[in-house]
């Protein structure tokens, strides 16, 4: 079922043992983490290890905004009752349009590796309910080396909304249109909200 020790309680019993003064010998063995990344198809050659992220949902929109630019694949754990939030932030986060592996039981009898884009994360759990169930291991394509906000583009679609609606809601249609980052949407958003403020 996976090498433990790597982002689980495994951690707290090698922590045990060592203060018992016995020693601690790694058996190379099956891992979440490169067996997932290994059947990706994503090309990026580092990846960064996110494990899991935070439960409350302010600290998960923190991280993943963190995260946003990076340009390593992301590879996160996920747990079956957490894991549609978890999508549904990252598509919020990092823009719908990200492509996504969803990677669930990996070497266990009811294994399933699926590629998508986090847009279209909803509607695959939602088409069997087998599918939230057991461990995940999320990845996630790193960010674009090119900006893939074109201000200009941007300013031609948000200027008029935060003009008219709640910051909130003009970022999330602008999002749901150009299929930008939130984060990059959110600050352009500030900044229109400020000038216009200073007027």
């Amino acid at each position: 079922a996976g090498t433990p020790g790597v982002s689980d309680p495994g951690g707290r019993l090698v922590q045990t043992v060592r203060e018992a003064g016995l020693a601690v010998v790694p058996i190379p063995g099956a891992s979440a983490v490169a067996t997932a990344l290994s059947v990706s198809g994503f090309v990026e050659p580092s990846f960064h290890f996110v494990g899991f992220l935070p439960t409350k949902n302010e600290a998960r929109a923190k991280a993943i905004d963190a995260l946003a630019p990076l340009s390593s694949t992301l590879v996160l754990y996920e747990a079956p009752h957490r894991v549609h939030d978890t999508m549904h932030a990252l598509a919020n986060g990092l823009g719908p349009h990200r492509r996504c592996v969803i990677a669930r039981e990996l070497t266990k009898l009811h294994e399933q590796i699926h590629a998508l884009t986090l847009g279209e994360a909803h509607a695959w759990f939602a088409h069997d309910a087998n599918r939230s169930r057991g461990e995940f291991v999320l990845l996630v394509e790193g960010a674009p080396a090119h900006d893939l906000v074109d201000t200009a583009k941007l300013d031609r679609l948000l200027i008029p909304l935060v003009r008219e609606l709640p910051l909130k809601q003009a970022v999330a249609l602008t999002m749901e249109i150009t299929g930008a980052p939130r984060n990059a949407i959110y600050a352009r958003a500030l900044e229109i909200k400020g000038q216009d403020a200073s007027r």
